[in-house]
């Protein structure tokens, strides 16, 4: 495939923009090369710069669950503009999407939007720490929530990507209240908790984490940590950036049927538009101002059209019975054919599976949490990208991140990215 115009646009980006782009991950220095400028995208396709279509498995990082411009969204989204784009005022819409949201997610009296899953995550902490009266958190190394400071400390993702997960700019003071826990290792949270008796206000979590890939929890880990929590008076709190909405209605906490104190949402729930959402019971959620002491506010948040097309998102989920069921499906199908080709052609590998949530790793190994994450072959998984991409499969630039399936491929699609995932390991 021939990339000329984003090279040239890549170019043209480093002159104004910090590397040429405003999320780390999407400059490839994972991987090599040049990132690929997308003008448009329909489906479960993208269409670049250069007039190349790619069956895309990263979906936005997830929220495109039903597809690129799926037409109810931007039909939403079109009619509420028309109608004015931000007003700072309350609209009857967010009290639609919170009612059916509520209604959609087990645990949950009221919801608060944002204006992404950071600024939910960090929402989340610091109401947990107002509830309880207490500093300190406890996060898992590989999982990330967001760039906020607090969740800095070996994070997954990008600033794994890029070797940094201790970011400069954090200081000591805000690290030492953040204690780095082993994920799915619950005698290493027991562990943090008896050494820092009623200090620690939350545990939060990725129930299922997505940002070393993809890990599913061990069984009795998010049992076990819902033990401890309701045991010393902790909060645990549940980032569904990626999972809720996706692996079914309610989640990870239907899907599961464990219950967190505060669920966090971004992704899915704003249907492509910058959106993000946490959520509680009443006597947490009546912390918050203006009820509460616990202050919280911003300008976009309730944003009519992020509104919209959040609505439009869950309502098309919710009157659907089948859609988990046909992504779970799709997802099992890929699988299978990945792991029947790369077997075929003597690769080590390893595949993760939940829902609609897959990825790779170049490892023999059980990948279960950071550390095995790190044990895989990333020349492996650099070979791996570059030669999807030039077959047009379009994966993360990253080995730690998850591939995201969409209900808009097609088993067509799927046979196309085996055939492709065959022909792309005989070089490995």
């Amino acid at each position: 495939m021939i990339y000329k115009r984003s090279s040239q646009l890549f170019a043209e980006a480093e002159k104004v923009i910090p590397g040429g782009v405003n999320s780390p991950v999407r400059a490839f220095k994972a991987v090599g090369g040049t990132p690929i400028f997308v003008q448009r995208a329909k489906g479960a396709y993208m269409y670049d710069e250069d007039g190349n279509r790619l069956i895309d498995y990263i979906n936005s990082w997830g929220p495109m669950i039903l597809g690129h411009a799926f037409e109810p969204v931007v039909q939403a989204v079109i009619e509420k503009a028309k109608l004015g784009t931000s007003f700072g005022m309350p609209t009857e819409l967010e009290t639609q999407i919170a009612a059916l949201a509520v209604s959609m997610v087990p645990n949950i009296d009221k919801i608060r939007f944002v204006n992404s899953g950071t600024e939910a995550c960090m929402s989340a902490v610091r109401l947990a720490r107002g509830f309880t009266k207490r500093d300190k958190i406890i996060k898992f190394a590989g999982c990330y929530h967001g760039h906020s400071d607090s969740f800095l400390i070996q994070a997954g993702s990008g600033a794994v990507t890029f070797g940094s997960p201790n970011s400069p700019g954090v200081t000591e003071g805000t690290a030492k209240d953040t204690l780095l826990a082993i994920y799915n290792d619950l005698e290493n949270v027991k562990t943090l908790i008896e050494a820092n008796k009623e200090q620690i206000a939350a545990i939060i979590v990725e129930p299922v984490a997505g940002n070393m890939g993809c890990v599913p929890p061990n069984e009795g880990f998010l049992e076990g940590l819902r033990e401890m929590c309701t045991a010393n008076g902790i909060l645990l709190i549940f980032d569904e950036v990626m999972t809720g909405f996706r692996l079914a209605k309610g989640g990870v906490q239907e899907l599961f049927n464990i219950k967190a104190d505060i669920v966090c949402f971004g992704k899915v729930i704003g249907g492509g538009l910058p959106v993000g959402a946490f959520a509680a019971r009443n006597e947490i959620m009546n912390y918050l101002a203006p009820l509460g002491p616990v202050y919280q506010a911003g300008t976009l948040s309730g944003n009519p059209l992020a509104m919209a097309a959040g609505l439009a998102m869950l309502q098309a989920l919710n009157n659907d019975a089948a859609i988990f069921d046909r992504l779970a499906a799709k997802t099992a199908y890929l699988h299978e054919g990945i792991e029947r080709v790369l077997k075929a052609n003597n690769v080590i590998f390893t595949i993760n599976r939940i829902g609609s949530m897959i990825s790779v790793h170049f490892d023999a190994a059980p990948v279960v949490d950071f550390k095995s994450a790190a044990n895989g072959d990333n020349e492996s998984f650099k070979k791996f990208f570059h030669g999807l991409l030039q077959e047009g499969i379009y994966i993360a630039p990253s080995a730690y991140e998850t591939w995201f399936i969409t209900d808009a491929l097609s088993y067509e699609d799927l046979d196309f990215t085996i055939q492709a995932v065959d022909k792309v390991s005989k070089t490995l």
